[in-house]
């Protein structure tokens, strides 16, 4: 009889053994750490050996552990191709973009039945959230990310740059330090969108000096909770400049700052190098970029 593998517990193993952090590879197979530390004990128990040894900054492996190491990592990464093989032998080519949800929901989306009229032989497959995914190991083939466009080892396609503006209540403005510069924003309670990267990459795009206070406060999903809540008086929002026009119009926002936008922060196509020669891949991308000069 074919003996039953532990395959989920040898793949936890091969992700600690590459990280040598039960935290990482959680992340790496999205369950908790202690999924993991579990899934280490059963194939220990399983096997009768220590694979690793804890230790203050980390995991370390075992003399047990290193030995089947490199096997078992052969062997994951051939099953991986032996998969893609099967994809790439599929009728319908597919295609799994992830982004932001608000970017999905507010500008994306709406436009998807453009590309699908002229490539309607290709199939989408729209994965979003707020954590930066690794193309490989999650199986994306794009993802459309904002940002300083700073993506090393991988295919960059800039699209568009969103202009994004501090704003806040006059009152609030009124009762503390003037901003002056960008840098003179850390200076109040900053409102966050719900990665909390908008304030630290707007600060860097400017050149400013950036500290932990950029990641700071309350954070909102939606771009109308954020501008309710600068109204409000709750600290500076960073939203997009159509947002907030009503508001600033009534009076009941102010923006704190009117300098030239850094159009290096802008939303940027990235895949990896190896899958631009895709059909399907390069069509999204010369499509997507079409639609965003043209937005």
């Amino acid at each position: 009889m074919a003996k039953s593998l532990p395959l989920l517990a040898l793949r936890a193993f091969v992700e600690v053994g590459q990280s040598n952090s039960i935290k990482a590879a959680a992340h790496a197979l999205n369950v908790t750490p202690g999924a993991i530390s579990q899934r280490i004990r059963l194939l220990e128990t399983r096997v009768g050996a220590e694979l690793f040894t804890r230790e203050k900054h980390g995991m370390r492996m075992t003399e047990a552990g290193e030995k089947v190491y490199p096997q078992l990592l052969d062997a994951f990464q051939r099953l991986e191709k032996a998969y893609d093989k099967l994809e790439s032998s599929k009728s319908r080519p597919t295609l799994t973009i992830n982004t932001s949800p608000t970017f999905a929901a507010s500008w994306l989306v709406p436009r998807l039945g453009h590309f699908t009229e002229q490539y309607p032989q290709i199939e989408i497959e729209i994965q979003t959230s707020y954590s930066v995914v690794d193309l490989k190991r999650d199986r994306v083939d794009i993802a459309l990310r904002h940002g300083l466009g700073n993506y090393p080892k991988l295919s960059v396609t800039p699209l568009m740059s969103p202009v994004l503006i501090p704003v806040a209540s006059p009152e609030l403005i009124k009762a503390h330090q003037p901003v002056n510069e960008p840098i003179d924003c850390l200076n109040y309670p900053l409102l966050q969108d719900a990665s909390r990267a908008d304030w630290y990459l707007w600060l860097s795009a400017h050149g400013a000096s950036v500290d932990e206070r950029a990641e700071r406060g309350s954070c909102f999903e939606d771009d109308l909770l954020l501008i309710r809540a600068a109204k409000s008086g709750q600290g500076i929002a960073l939203v997009p400049q159509e947002y907030a026009e009503d508001e600033i119009r009534a009076g009941q926002l102010v923006q704190v700052l009117d300098n030239p936008w850094p159009s290096k922060f802008a939303y940027y196509a990235v895949t990896l190098p190896e899958a631009t020669t895709r059909f399907e891949v390069k069509a999204f991308i010369d499509w997507i970029k079409e639609e965003a000069e043209t937005a």
